[in-house]
């Protein structure tokens, strides 16, 4: 790497990734922070595990639906008015969330009705929201740079568990206050700074290197030229229009690949607060043990990206990773002991938080343009889908058997046929290299 290019790389990455992790932390804590309202929120409004998991997966069939047209309509208005206008509808459904109570007795409506439909409208909010900041990301980052910069990014998913679990745990204690339950407090308080980054997104981000008037002049006509010619370099060895990418073999078998890791992330993420609480923890206790497979994550995340860039191999990493989630999560149904359990969710947690950034350089190293973004969306709908799936199945599971342990085996068993269908990719390393290189 010459001192242009990491002069460039540097003042980018310092400039969007810290900006964009704050904002994929709250969006990740207010698509998850439902798992924890649940300690308290389920008993309140009468739901089963079944509806629970039914009201928490149903936001992903939204998802599934308006995901690709809000990343077509990103490429086709820009980046910093579309994040924009998702961040802040986003915000005012997680909000609404707190109100389900009142806003049954003033429509007539059940409160499971109610529950479900909000989370409707949230999936629908927020649809568009990660993919595009996957596809932005192309515009910035040369291929070579993006497993790294893809987990620094995608590392606000585990730390928004991290730092999330526990502020969510103590949040539950404001019980009563101002005539409100714990569970609503959470909802109130956690969709604040969704309202305030919407804001904040408009003011700050640019929509490409052309605009990008904060870097030197050098640094911009190179970022310019290099980006430029890795999409001259893709599409002369095949150039996807945007129908074309949707319909891809490979966009389908990765998107296969994303719905088992998916269904491990969400099967740890939505359950696992319940399955510390019945260690018979308390709330806040429960915060912060909950947060553990999510350290792990993080870290996992971080180093397993650096290795991939750094070994530019992306396959076998993948692979690998998912295996791991996979067989973490099978080992914790076979351990009773809640330190055996943890030790193994938090294997597992390594795995699914590591296989994300390597996962995400694979689409990105053949689509570009309009193509990308249809490509990325497709996949990440497709994949998402296992977010309602995946919380439906475990919690209808749990109803029926009284244990977590069958529901939780499945998403193994999805996890570990989405490694072998990893390992079945087809992967041109070449193209993600720059010509010169």
């Amino acid at each position: 790497m010459d001192a242009l290019e990491k002069r460039t790389i540097a003042k980018v990455s310092r400039r969007l990734i810290p900006f964009l992790i704050v904002c994929y932390f709250v969006a990740y804590l207010d698509r998850v922070n439902v798992g924890f309202a649940a300690l308290t929120m389920n008993k309140a409004l009468g739901l089963s595990s079944t509806a629970f998991g039914l009201g928490a997966g149903v936001f992903f069939l939204a998802y599934f639906v308006f995901e690709v047209p809000s990343n077509l309509l990103l490429e086709r208005f820009g980046a910093r008015k579309w994040i924009a206008r998702i961040m802040f509808t986003w915000g005012v459904m997680s909000g609404m969330m707190a109100f389900i109570p009142q806003i049954a007795t003033a429509t007539g409506t059940g409160t499971t009705t109610v529950f479900y439909v909000i989370r409707v409208l949230l999936g629908i909010a927020e649809a568009g929201f990660f993919p595009g900041i996957i596809f932005y990301l192309t515009l910035w980052f040369p291929s070579i740079h993006r497993a790294r910069i893809i987990a620094m990014f995608m590392a606000a998913i585990p730390l928004s568990s991290v730092i999330g679990a526990p502020v969510s745990g103590m949040l539950l204690n404001l019980d009563g206050a101002v005539g409100l339950a714990g569970w609503q407090w959470l909802f109130i308080i956690e969709a604040v700074p969704a309202l305030l980054l919407s804001v904040a997104v408009f003011l700050y981000l640019t929509d490409g290197p052309a605009g990008a008037h904060w870097l030197a002049a050098d640094e911009r006509g190179w970022l310019i030229e290099r980006l430029a010619a890795e999409r001259r370099q893709r599409e002369a060895a095949k150039h996807f229009g945007v129908l074309e990418a949707l319909g891809n073999t490979r966009v389908l078998l990765l998107s296969v690949v994303y719905f088992g890791i998916v269904a491990a992330n969400y099967g740890l993420s939505f359950f696992l607060p319940q399955i510390v609480r019945d260690f018979g923890l308390s709330f806040t206790a429960t915060g912060f043990v909950t947060a553990i497979p999510f350290v792990i994550g993080t870290l996992g995340m971080i180093y397993w990206g650096r290795r991939s860039d750094r070994i530019r191999e992306r396959k076998e990493h993948l692979a690998l990773a998912v295996l791991i989630a996979g067989g973490g999560i099978a080992a914790s149904t076979l351990l009773v002991d809640p330190t055996g359990k943890m030790i193994a969710l938090a294997i597992a947690g390594f795995g699914i938080f590591a296989a994300l950034p390597v996962f995400w350089t694979l689409p990105t190293a053949f689509l570009s343009g309009a193509a990308a973004a249809g490509g990325i969306a497709v996949i990440n709908s497709i994949g998402n889908l296992a977010g309602f799936a995946g919380p439906y199945v475990v919690g209808s599971i749990k109803d029926s058997t009284g244990s977590y342990t069958v529901g939780l085996l499945i998403v193994a068993g999805v996890a570990f046929l989405a490694m072998l269908i990893a390992l079945s990719l087809q992967h041109d390393t070449a193209l993600e290299h720059p010509p010169e290189a």
